[in-house]
């Protein structure tokens, strides 16, 4: 069914795309001033994940910690039954050994699980994201501009990595942990938001195969309408994930809070970009086009 509005996505574009720009900017210069706050998989340190066989006090953990000799404090995050402690510093199997006795002392049975990360094996994971997110995006390029053209396949890549880098100027601003499951939530979501543009474009594509687009109006009015006759697939799309992505952060275990966060913001963020970034971005690239002074028609031979 075709869906009509009266808004016009393509003449209001200069606003979002103002807004976006300004985002950005904010978000350039906090990464500048603050940087990311890396978990243990991007900076070296030791990660302790203790199930605990009894109830323990926060107060019992702090002074447990203030004996145990480290340069820098720990990070503790406590639940009913688990309690997580992240070193910055790698721990020595002998410190190890000992923060297990300790432990058992006021916590006897309590199982241990520690993952310990070095500062070439951080290096390397921070470069294999970066390589992961760029090799996703040039994947994309080739794919729809082979598919589709390469005005679409700029303006996709150009919202995805838009939808990318807001989540992290989100994390870096509030000072939320970057780790494994973070980047994995980036390219979740690069995956989501060009599938919900390619369906724009699509139906974008089809009808400008029946369209007579000669002018600036021409082509917003068929953006527009294609917005239109895929807008309620798309509201409809992005709430029900965005539904189960909440669950996930409400009731899920601490240790996916960070993943469920980071895909709530870039769902939200990648809805927003198909519609008011892509789309419009997309006409603003094809009306250089249809401005073109075409070729004057050669003279036929005698």
């Amino acid at each position: 069914m075709r869906f009509k509005g009266t808004f016009n996505f393509v003449h209001q574009s200069k606003y979002f795309f103002i807004f976006s720009i300004v985002i950005t900017i904010l978000g350039v210069i906090t990464l500048s001033v603050f940087g990311l706050n890396y978990g243990v998989d991007f900076s070296s340190g030791t990660n302790v994940d203790i199930t605990l066989k009894q109830e323990v006090k926060k107060e019992q953990v702090e002074d447990l910690l203030a004996s145990f000799e480290q340069s820098k404090d720990p990070v503790v995050t406590m639940g009913s039954e688990r309690l997580n402690i992240r070193f910055n510093d790698v721990l020595t199997e002998q410190q190890q050994n000992d923060l297990k006795a300790a432990f058992g002392k006021i916590s006897p049975g309590s199982s241990f699980e520690m993952n310990t990360v070095d500062v070439e094996i951080a290096k390397e994971l921070q470069r294999n994201a970066i390589w992961a997110v760029l090799l996703s995006s040039i994947g994309i390029i080739i794919y729809v501009s082979i598919r589709f053209e390469w005005r679409f396949a700029i303006s996709a890549v150009i919202a995805l990595l838009h939808d990318a880098f807001m989540v992290i100027s989100v994390f870096s601003i509030f000072r939320l942990e970057v780790n494994l499951p973070f980047i994995i939530a980036v390219l979740t979501i690069i995956g989501y938001s060009i599938n919900d543009t390619i369906v724009i474009f699509d139906r974008v594509r089809e009808n400008l195969r029946f369209s007579k687009v000669r002018n600036w109006n021409d082509l917003a009015h068929l953006v527009n309408d294609s917005i239109y006759q895929t807008l309620t697939r798309s509201i409809n799309t992005v709430l029900t994930v965005l539904f189960a992505a909440a669950c996930l952060f409400i009731f899920g275990s601490e240790s996916i809070k960070m993943f469920s966060l980071a895909i709530l913001i870039g769902l939200a963020f990648g809805a927003y970009s198909s519609i008011f970034i892509a789309s419009p971005l997309w006409a603003v690239l094809k009306n250089k086009e249809l401005k073109k002074p075409k070729a004057a028609a050669k003279p036929k031979q005698a």
